[in-house]
């Protein structure tokens, strides 16, 4: 699949939230090799702002569901890259097979595309899906490690893969310590499909209602404590990274602890569900809030959520005053506290406990739950409990004004800086000696536009475009970025823009 190096012409859909960076990749790309791109978007003034004047860079407008001006610009391109939504790039592929050019995305693999999968590679095509962030640089990440581990004889016993798309925390300043910085319907949408994953030999299935309980966890090097929920289907990776003998299998989103007990709030109180039965038009935010608690007993539920946690720690706040008066009592008859005592624990054995541990515990416990307590409140008013800005969005769903909330609530300001972090835990055998390694990856925005989300969607795709029309990356075929000739010069060129992984073995 060698392309000439001849004047070539990029032609990119899309001009969003993740598109700000490959842009000004582009743009350079366009400056120093003469070729020409072309960016569209339905919106030409966002097209227009973010492209700028460049001779060789042309900002138009499309309308991607209309297939005359689609094949307009794709007839015309070597490569076309999709940054459009998902459900929007098999229009564009398509066209891609049909006129026979290349196709770069950082979605993923879906079964509308992979019916193509013999089409493209006897047209000696490359669709090069997943070549983003995640997926996309987790790919390409593991992969290295992964191969590197196998070539030194190891065989992978534990497999996690983290990523998430945060607040920096000089820019965290809101009760969910959440900001958006990519597409704001898939954060609503998040998890609505449940999760598969295999965890010590056993497959373990997830519902939709148990995925943001928070009680997974793992520890970012430099950053601390971060909770995270599994990913839909961990399962389906296993055989295209080679690991189907793995024990552990798993693939997850990372969030702060607080964001996950937050959206399993907003879970129970059915504030994503997607059937249409509020008119908007003339609707406060404060007002739906209103309306639909109503509908779902928000009364009931919070008396419950409160009282259930104020009980709790009413009653480890009496164990532990007890333990106290114990302990004074003790002192008071002039004898020594004694420093560990027996008790039955749930499952009816014997144990013996120290008091000064028993203490620290319950008073975390109670802090705890106090906490939770007042942070439900607390991020539901931050959504706009008492909020009287107009909706005026015609019939929606609840998760249709959820997005609309979340895009004014939890819009990054000027000068706010995204972060991305990224953690591969593998643990691994060699000669039945049993070795474990962490590769972490942190980036922050420069600012709310060149943000650290479109960096690392962005840039993968501008790389793979370039290592594809220089004639550097010959694959073909429907693919994921999990073969070294794609992921080793991609990778290496990421470096330049200061995103590399950093590993601790153990």
């Amino acid at each position: 699949m060698p392309v000439e190096l001849t004047s070539k012409h990029i032609v990119l859909f899309g001009a969003g939230k993740s598109s700000s960076v490959l842009i000004d990749y582009l743009k350079q790309l366009a400056a120093a090799k003469k070729w020409q791109v072309t960016v569209a978007d339905n919106d030409l003034q966002l097209v227009q702002q973010k492209v700028g004047t460049h001779k060789n860079v042309t900002a138009v407008s499309v309308d991607i569901t209309n297939a005359e001006q689609r094949k307009k610009y794709i007839g015309s391109a070597d490569i076309v890259i999709s940054l459009m939504p998902a459900q929007l790039h098999y229009l564009v592929a398509v066209d891609c097979i049909e006129l026979k050019k290349h196709l770069l995305t950082a979605s993923y693999v879906d079964d509308n595309i992979k019916k193509h999968a013999n089409d493209i590679k006897q047209s000696n095509l490359l669709f090069l899906y997943e070549m983003g962030l995640d997926p996309g640089i987790d790919h390409m990440s593991a992969m290295q490690l992964i191969h590197s581990i196998k070539e030194q004889g190891g065989r992978v016993i534990s497999f996690k893969s983290h990523c998430g798309g945060l607040i920096a925390p000089e820019s965290d300043d809101n009760p969910w310590h959440y900001k958006i910085s990519w597409n704001p319907r898939n954060i609503i949408m998040a998890g609505k499909a449940g999760a598969v994953y295999k965890e010590n030999g056993e497959t373990v299935t997830l519902k939709y209602e148990e995925l943001f309980s928070g009680k997974h966890g793992v520890n970012v090097p430099g950053l601390g404590w971060y909770a995270f929920y599994a990913n839909r289907d961990s399962l389906g990776y296993m055989s295209l990274y080679n690991l189907e003998e793995a024990e552990t299998f798993m693939r997850t989103t990372l969030r702060h602890p607080d964001f996950c007990f937050g959206w399993k709030n907003i879970i129970d109180l059915k504030l994503t569900g997607e059937e249409k039965v509020y008119e908007t038009d003339g609707l406060t935010i404060s007002s739906f809030f209103r309306q639909h608690f109503e509908k779902h007993g928000f009364g009931e539920w919070l008396t419950q959520l409160l009282s259930s946690r104020l009980e709790y720690a009413k009653k480890m706040m009496e164990q532990l005053m007890n333990l106290m008066q114990a302990e004074q009592d003790a002192i008071s008859e002039g004898e020594e506290p004694e420093d560990d005592f027996m008790m039955i624990d749930e499952k009816g054995n014997l144990t013996t406990l120290n008091v000064d541990d028993v203490k620290s515990k319950a008073a975390e416990s109670v802090a705890i739950q106090m906490h939770e307590a007042n942070l439900t409140l607390k991020q539901l008013f931050f959504l706009g409990l008492n909020d009287d800005t107009l909706i005026n969005k015609g019939l929606c769903s609840a998760a249709d004004i959820m997005q609309f909330v979340a895009e004014k609530k939890l819009a990054l300001q000027t000068g706010d800086k995204d972060m991305i972090v990224m953690l591969h835990e593998i643990e691994y055998e060699t000669d039945n000696k049993k070795s474990a390694v962490k590769s972490s990856l942190i980036v922050k925005g420069d600012d709310n536009i060149h943000t650290a989300m479109a960096k690392t969607v962005g840039l993968p795709l501008g790389i793979a475009a370039k290592l594809i029309l220089e004639g550097k990356i010959n694959e073909t075929g429907l693919l994921i970025p999990n073969l070294p000739s794609i992921y080793q010069p991609v990778l290496e060129e990421l470096k330049q823009h200061d995103i590399a992984f950093s590993e601790e073995k153990a």
